[in-house]
């Protein structure tokens, strides 16, 4: 089977991918998901699906904030699963953390099959949106939350103006600087400019099912948090 061209971009980065996060976003990053594990844990869940899961950093989080759950990490790229699988062990979680190589355009469970599915920083990955809130929402519980993750771009001066220079002159090249990669980080800004802007969003999920959204801007709208529920 070929891989993706995303796939095969974060099989590259694998290895250089948390310290970058860590680095770009002065681990703000990390506030991010224990604010998303939190809002997940208010509902508390018993299973939660955590797509583009990556070296499951959210994963991870969610575990400690959710200790009743059995989390399921989905991605793409095995090499950053292969990265993902050894932290878990560290963190003695292999009982309470699966990780899967998956696509989140099919994905291998009956419908109605998880109370909560997560997403961080990687919707605006999924090669066909559409197919891919569908599945969120196929996937779902009836009630059951969809937490969203995803980077935005600020709305409000002079933040907006100072983010937009460092998103697309400073982080780029740093990023190549130590991924290694020409390519990797140039493809971030252009992916974070095409995503729907929250609103834009917010309609997306309810038009697959996903109602009673809300969009919750995480420092200065660097980031947005989304809530929704399976009607």
């Amino acid at each position: 089977m070929s891989v993706s061209p995303i796939a095969a971009m974060f099989d590259r980065i694998a290895s250089k991918y948390d310290a970058l996060n860590h680095l770009l976003s002065l681990n703000i990053d990390k506030v991010w998901r224990r604010k998303t594990a939190k809002a997940v844990a208010k509902a508390h869940p018993k299973t939660i699906l955590d797509l583009a899961t990556g070296t499951a950093d959210l994963a991870i989080a969610l575990a400690k904030h959710n200790p009743q759950a059995h989390i399921v990490g989905m991605d793409i790229s095995e090499k950053m699963l292969d990265i993902g699988k050894q932290k878990v062990i560290k963190q003695n979680l292999e009982n309470q953390i699966e990780l899967r190589h998956g696509d989140a355009a099919a994905l291998p469970f009956e419908d109605e099959h998880f109370d909560a599915v997560t997403v961080a920083f990687g919707v605006r990955n999924f090669e066909d949106l559409d197919k891919g809130l569908l599945e969120i929402s196929r996937m779902l519980k009836s009630n059951g939350q969809a937490v969203i993750l995803e980077f935005s771009m600020p709305e409000k001066c002079p933040v907006k103006q100072l983010y937009r220079f460092y998103f697309k002159h400073i982080l780029p090249r740093i990023g190549k600087s130590v991924s290694k990669d020409p390519g990797a980080y140039d493809y971030l800004p252009v992916s974070v400019e095409r995503f729907p802007r929250p609103d834009a969003f917010l309609g997306l999920l309810k038009r697959h099912g996903l109602a009673e959204g809300l969009a919750r801007p995480l420092t200065f709208g660097i980031a947005t948090l989304y809530t929704a529920t399976k009607s």
